[in-house]
């Protein structure tokens, strides 16, 4: 599919399809070879929200429907329409250089009506009164579209309001001649011109770089060709691939070069870069920040997607005009602040900020509105992934061609299910009763009595329940009901009780939309002063069913980590396509180079503290024989404060730094500042633990690793109900509950020794348990073990 070049390491193109062409998608230029012709086609979503926002930003509180929601309200209306009802109509006209498409609703022949049916829960007259326009807006683009297909000179157009609660239907009809639609069309897209053919330039100059980008290192080290060609090839076919790849190879550039040298030939829209962790993003934009430079005029827009607590100026303020000075007037001020940062291209969070302070809007949602105009993202998982993803509702509302990159994503998993699980504690139940106005109050207290009874006759301090009472989830739904309207009826408040509102909002819509890949427990919480709390709980246990759609809708996504091993453990938990593509890449440097040894002792938790002396005397050994700076892993806290605490008693000499339970970041930095290059001692971490991962010590900075156990999750009732679900679901027990994600924490523990070609150091696995069969199968094959 692709050649290498000899003389220069970029990827060659060695076939036609992946040569630059017209590409047709949404917000993406169509151009001839002459480069004065250019053409745009946008969506009618985009259109309208371009030309048609005035005013405040407001965001006051409007309980909306989810996704789902809004579908099946569409059928429903869909259904009371009668069997002539057309339901989904493609539209699309041109309006000079302007290619505008998207799908109306549907058009009832017997009324003559075109519909736009807009899913709510409550009131249609709660609706902003911007909002509203808006809709009409995109309604009446619509028309005017639909109006040219069917050659009609007048038609009826109605804005309907569906709530999902009552089943009721608000409609907003007005009839308008075509010659009417057609100027209101015609005034938006000269609005739109020329950010339209600004946008065409810039795709045309940036394709043109990226099909002339070169590798920005002298060479590819060992390992990164094999993988920078598997990403290629994923982004040519349009697949999903698993690439397992140590540390050492340069995996960030090695993944982000050839999805850009892909870009153009294959009409992607947008890049994005995903991590689990914040550290992944500072090697993104460094590695960003070289490739960008090897375009002519740096022509990549590179943005950093920031969450909301991060970047928001005034939390103690609702988002709207009345409230905050930064949303006051925001649609007038946005044009110039989007005209300075897509100028500027290097948009990340600082820069952002200051753009936004400069020209008086908000910081968050300037961001959030560059996000249609960046070429590449770079954000968390939570972007794309999360219920409430920005990422996954524009890609679905604008048709974008997406391709995606998720560095650290053996985290996946376990950040996808917390994304799909919540808690509520009674104890917060009972003071959003006890803070709340006298109209909402008797609806909280009666799910506090409901969620009282549920416990009573669970009459267990950990308890997993097959289903949810009835009475539970009518007293959920009224809670969550009267806070809706009492947040209507205010929608400047701000607080704990509205905290408590969001809370148990997604509280009742994961119970829901409880099956069989989530578990619904209870378990009792120790409080601080002795007391104890109840806190009832959705806990995801297999992600698949929440994700596959988005894999699906993705044009292609590489997922890459040093630990991925078996690739079945997230094909099955995360959903990916059956045609997923697995590549596991050979370490960059000789087997030799890291001498794994382990130790014939247990370190279980019954037979710790007649171990613990065993245990130090491999530790103190190795120090003895090979002086230097060394790691030592624990599964607890609790087991490395014991054994720490013994070897400063025996070996004073010994200097030694411990992870403490409540880091910040200044703490952190001061960890690591110990492991100097000269330096001898012993820091003491816990296993999959902030320093397990992502910490990079290169040469004698870092020359070797313990670690104690296999870091397998403590005994409980929830996880073995956990591996009782996934023994359920996928066959016998493959480790998914627990060994699998446990050893992922050990090799990536391990990495941190060798992380260059020429490093060397040593590696002690302290349990006997590493030479099973089972246990060895699922760590690298190059350490010998086994």
């Amino acid at each position: 599919m692709q050649t290498m070049s000899d003389h220069r390491p970029g990827l060659q193109i060695a076939d036609s399809a992946s040569a630059a062409a017209p590409i047709d998608s949404d917000g993406v230029a169509v151009r001839d070879e002459c480069a004065s012709t250019w053409s745009y086609t946008v969506s009618v979503r985009e259109l309208c929200e371009f030309s048609a926002k005035r005013g405040d930003l407001d965001r006051r509180f409007t309980p909306s429907a989810t996704a789902l929601e809004g579908i099946m309200g569409q059928n429903t209306v869909a259904r009371r329409r009668g069997p002539d009802y057309e339901s989904e109509i493609a539209l699309a006209g041109i309006c000079g250089p302007l290619r505008v498409r998207g799908r109306a609703d549907g058009y009832d022949p017997r009324r003559l009506c075109l519909e736009e049916v807009k899913t709510i829960c409550g009131r249609a007259d709660d609706v902003p009164e911007n909002r509203r326009q808006l809709h009409w807006a995109q309604l009446e683009t619509y028309g005017a579209l639909f109006c040219r297909e069917r050659q009609l000179a007048v038609v009826s157009l109605a804005l309907v309001y569906f709530d999902v609660a009552s089943q009721s239907e608000v409609e907003l009809r007005q009839v308008f001649g075509a010659a009417e639609l057609e100027q209101a069309f015609e005034r938006r897209c000269a609005f739109f011109q020329d950010w339209a053919q600004q946008e065409a330039t810039h795709r045309r100059a940036r394709d043109a770089a990226l099909n002339d980008l070169a590798f920005p290192q002298p060479g590819f080290r060992t390992g990164q060709r094999e993988l920078a060609e598997a990403v290629y090839r994923a982004a040519v076919h349009g697949r999903c691939l698993l690439a397992q790849a140590p540390t050492g190879i340069g995996k960030t550039v090695g993944t982000l070069f050839p999805l850009l040298r892909a870009m153009p030939g294959q009409g992607i829209d947008k890049i994005t870069y995903l991590t689990c962790k914040g550290t992944g993003r500072l090697a993104a934009f460094e590695a960003l920040d070289d490739l960008r430079g090897g375009t002519a005029g740096r022509a990549l827009r590179v943005l950093e997607m920031v969450a909301k607590k991060q970047a928001c100026e005034h939390p103690d303020k609702a988002c709207n005009g009345d409230a905050c000075p930064l949303a006051r007037g925001f649609y007038d001020r946005l044009p110039g602040a989007r005209v300075d940062a897509v100028a500027q291209g290097w948009l990340d969070a600082s820069a952002q900020r200051d753009i936004a302070l400069r020209h008086g809007i908000c910081p968050y949602h300037l961001g959030q509105d560059l996000v249609r105009w960046a070429d590449v993202l770079v954000g968390d998982v939570h972007h794309l992934f999360d219920p409430n993803g920005q990422l996954w509702g524009l890609m679905q509302a604008l048709d974008w061609k997406l391709a995606v990159l998720v560095d650290e994503a053996h985290n996946l998993v376990e950040r996808t299910r917390r994304m799909y699980s919540a808690e509520l504690p009674l104890l917060s139940v009972r003071d959003a009763a006890r803070s709340a106005p006298a109209a909402v109050r008797p609806a909280l207290e009666g799910l506090l009595q409901a969620a009282q009874q549920m416990v009573t006759d669970a009459a267990a301090a950990h308890a997993v329940l097959k289903s949810v009472p009835k009475a539970f989830v009518q007293a959920l739904q009224n809670g969550a009901v009267a806070l809706s309207e009492h947040f209507r009826r205010q929608p400047l408040a701000v607080g704990p009780l509205l905290d408590f509102h969001f809370d148990l909002q997604r509280f009742a819509w994961l119970v829901d939309g409880l099956s069989e890949h989530s578990l619904f427990e209870l378990r009792t919480l120790a409080g601080q002063a002795g007391d104890c709390d109840v806190a009832l709980g959705v806990r995801n246990v297999v992600p698949a069913g929440f994700l596959r759609p988005r894999f699906k809708s993705l044009h292609s996504i590489t997922l890459f980590s040093a630990t991925l091993s078996p690739p079945g453990h997230a094909i099955d938990l995360l959903g990916l396509p059956d045609n997923t593509a697995w590549l596991d890449v050979p370490p960059p440097f000789p087997a030799q180079h890291l001498k794994v040894q382990v130790a014939d002792f247990s370190t279980r938790y019954g037979d710790r503290v007649g171990s613990l002396q065993r245990l130090l005397d491999v530790i103190t050994g190795q120090f003895d024989t090979h002086p230097g700076n060394y790691l030592a892993f624990f599964s607890s806290f609790d087991y490395l404060e014991q054994a720490a605490g013994q070897l400063a008693a025996q070996r004073p000499d010994i200097a030694q730094w411990r992870q403490d339970r409540r880091m910040g970041a200044g703490a952190r930095q001061e960890f690591l500042a110990c492991f100097g290059p000269q330096g001898q001692g012993i820091g003491f971490a816990v296993l999959g633990g902030v320093f397990a991962e992502g910490v990079d010590l290169p040469g004698a900075r870092l020359i070797g690793a313990f670690i104690a156990t296999l870091g397998l999750p403590p005994v409980s009732v929830t996880q073995d109900q956990m591996r009782a679900r996934l023994q359920q679901l996928f066959g016998a027990d493959r480790g998914y509950a627990d060994l699998v994600p446990a050893l992922h924490k050990v090799v990536q523990a391990a990495g941190r020794v060798l992380r260059s070609p020429e490093d060397r150091g040593w590696l002690w696995l302290l349990d006997d348990r590493y030479r099973r069969d089972d246990v060895a199968a699922l760590l690298p094959r190059w350490w010998g073990i086994g």
